[in-house]
């Protein structure tokens, strides 16, 4: 790059100096030659002038008159006049260093001082211009090298003027002019080539240093772009190259503090990945891996690698899957891996990261999978042993309250007491052998298709014992005829609870409602093939605090009253997990004052065609 600036620099200075040397030398040879000419010619001007008036004063008086004046006559002039003319002439020519031609009206040389005689010069423009009587000095163009207005012709410049009746004609031999205007040549050319081989050392030495600086300025560039950030032109406060260098010092400056600030921020963020206990890998757009935390690595030593593709790292399908819907679907992904690491259980998640790319996140829930199956089962173990003593209890107590005729009052109030218990120990084993049910593994269901609308009526039939009890109405709404895809048991203790839990807490409203409608009945509700049931009651309803909560195993929205209603706080967890195990989902809307409304999903029913096609629903566990 060097070179081809100072080519550039160099070449660009010589030409302008060569056009300016040439432009001068041009101008002041044009300049001096139009002088030496026009000095030349008003010198051999005034010299014919005064010879003019010579020859008149050596000429007998009354001669003859001027060329073009009253009574010129044409007379060619006595052979014995032409010696005094000749004497003169070459008297004169030697004085003053010309050739002088003395010649008739007509244009033929009487004498000349090169001893040339007769010789017919009318042709001659300065002649011409002598005999058409026109007064002055003349001369006319045509030499090659004389300035505009002379009369050059083999060298000599020629100028004719009238001389009492004869024309006198002087001719200079430009010979000095020549040889002064070849000198002025030649030592214009010398101090030219003197100034242009100094002009050409100045420039050169100017465009080495400015090639020298802009080549600092490449390599500096160069050693940023290597990373080298620390780099610095250091250039001094001289032209605008100088600028330049400083701007550019000022932006590695910057450069440098922001790639110190995302390196320490990298560093953090690194080690921040390497304390968390989930496993964290990172995936380029192309399902490549950019980077892994230390315990990924731990869990997968020499096979988390950078670059490497992941489907060659991982081989369970529902990482791969969750992955794919971040990559892909730019949507997030989650799962459960049971296969990545023999014997343990990962929750997968997999977001799409801003730009391109994902991040995948495996936390390990073995031991949380193992402690919840043990309290599953410890639950059920518990509830199963408890209900022959609990069953015993109560037909017990129930037996003697029906045949011992003889107990008193308050024996009879204690017993009754004890046997309310007992049932409502009962049915909370019942519950809880239902919940540890549900949220087994190994839970499934039978879905088959059925009407919305019938599978309301059956539920409102099966309840009605239980309605007239409590002195609640139970209405049907509107539900469409729409074919879903149910369990008709799972369902109906779904609803039952759902209605027993409106009846207890709603009994304030006097009744409760039952019903379903399509998704698109609602404004700004997505859900494209499923169908919505609700239950709906109108007490007291549910402060908002509550309802993120009220879906978990024995909370409570009033303890005290729940107690009392005989309710055990497993049913509506229970129904949460029979919906989930659907495919649907479950919530409530509630406003304080407004009663509350329960709201799940089931999934339409595919046509009879591809309804064979389906596998069995298994339960979700939250």
């Amino acid at each position: 790059m060097t070179g081809r600036v100072f080519s550039k620099l160099l070449f660009s200075f010589l030409l302008v100096l060569c056009i300016g040397t040439a432009t001068l030398d041009f101008s002041l040879r044009r300049i001096v030659q139009h002088s030496l000419y026009t000095e030349a010619e008003e010198s051999l001007t005034g010299k014919a002038r005064l010879l003019a008036l010579a020859l008149d004063r050596a000429l007998p008086a009354g001669r003859a008159r001027r060329p073009g004046s009253p009574g010129f006559e044409l007379v060619p002039p006595a052979v014995s006049q032409a010696d005094p003319l000749q004497a003169f002439a070459s008297a004169q020519s030697l004085a003053a260093e010309t050739r002088i031609s003395i010649l008739d009206p007509y244009g033929t040389m009487l004498a000349d001082s090169a001893g040339e005689r007769g010789y017919q010069m009318a042709w001659a423009p300065e002649i011409s211009a002598v005999r058409s009587g026109i007064a002055g000095v003349y001369a006319a163009s045509g030499g090659m090298n004389a300035p505009s207005g002379m009369d050059v012709r083999d060298g000599i410049l020629y100028v004719a003027v009238p001389a009492e009746g004869l024309i006198l004609r002087l001719g200079y031999p430009l010979r000095t002019v020549d040889q002064t205007l070849h000198l002025l040549r030649r030592d214009l050319l010398i101090a030219s080539l003197l100034a242009l081989c100094f002009a050409t050392l100045t420039a050169s030495f100017l465009a080495n240093r400015v090639a020298i600086r802009l080549q600092r300025i490449v390599k500096f560039a160069n050693r940023i772009a290597a990373g080298e950030l620390s780099a610095r032109v250091e250039e001094g406060k001289l032209d605008e190259i100088s600028e330049v260098a400083h701007a550019l010092d000022a932006t590695a400056a910057k450069l440098e503090a922001s790639f110190k600030e995302l390196e320490s921020s990298r560093h953090q963020l690194a080690a921040l990945l390497d304390s968390m206990q989930q496993a964290v890998v990172g995936i380029t757009p192309l399902s490549q891996i950019t980077w892994s935390n230390s315990v990924m690595q731990r869990i997968s030593p020499g096979v988390m690698r950078v670059g490497r593709p992941l489907v060659e790292c991982v081989r369970d399908p529902d990482v791969l899957a969750c992955v794919e819907a971040a990559l892909r679907r730019r949507e997030l992904g989650r799962g459960r891996a049971t296969s990545f690491m023999p014997g343990r259980v990962f929750e997968v998640t997999a977001a799409p990261m801003p730009g391109d790319g994902a991040v995948v996140v495996l936390y390990d829930v073995t031991d949380l999978e193992r402690a919840e199956k043990m309290r599953r089962d410890f639950v059920a173990n518990v509830s199963h042993e408890l209900r022959t003593p609990l069953t015993s209890i109560s037909g017990y107590v129930d037996t003697v309250l029906e045949g011992e005729a003889g107990l008193s009052a308050q024996g009879r109030e204690f017993l009754a007491i004890v046997l309310r218990n007992a049932t409502r120990m009962n049915r909370l084993t019942e519950d809880l052998l239902a919940l540890a049910n549900v949220e087994a593994g190994d839970y499934r269901i039978q879905p088959q298709r059925i009407r919305a609308h019938a599978l309301i009526e059956d539920a409102i039939e099966s309840l009605g014992g239980m309605a007239m009890d409590s002195g609640v109405a139970v209405e049907m709404a509107d539900a469409p005829e729409t074919f879903v895809l149910a369990d008709l048991d799972a369902l109906t203790q779904v609803f039952a609870n759902l209605i027993e839990n409106a009846m207890k807490y709603g009994r304030a409203g006097g009744r409760v409602r039952v019903g379903a409608r399509e998704p698109g009945a609602r404004p700004n509700v997505e859900g494209a093939g499923q169908v919505e049931f609700f239950v709906q009651d109108f007490g007291p309803g549910i402060a908002s605090e509550h309802l993120g909560r009220i879906f978990e195993r024995f909370y409570r929205v009033d303890k005290a009253r729940s107690r009392d209603s005989g309710g055990t706080g497993l049913g509506l967890a229970i129904a949460k997990h029979i919906v989930l195990a659907h495919g649907g989902t479950i919530w409530v809307e509630s406003e304080l004052g407004a009663g509350a409304t329960f709201v799940f999903t089931l999934p339409v029913a595919p046509p009879l065609h591809k309804l064979d096609r389906l596998p069995a629903a298994a339960v979700a566990t939250n």
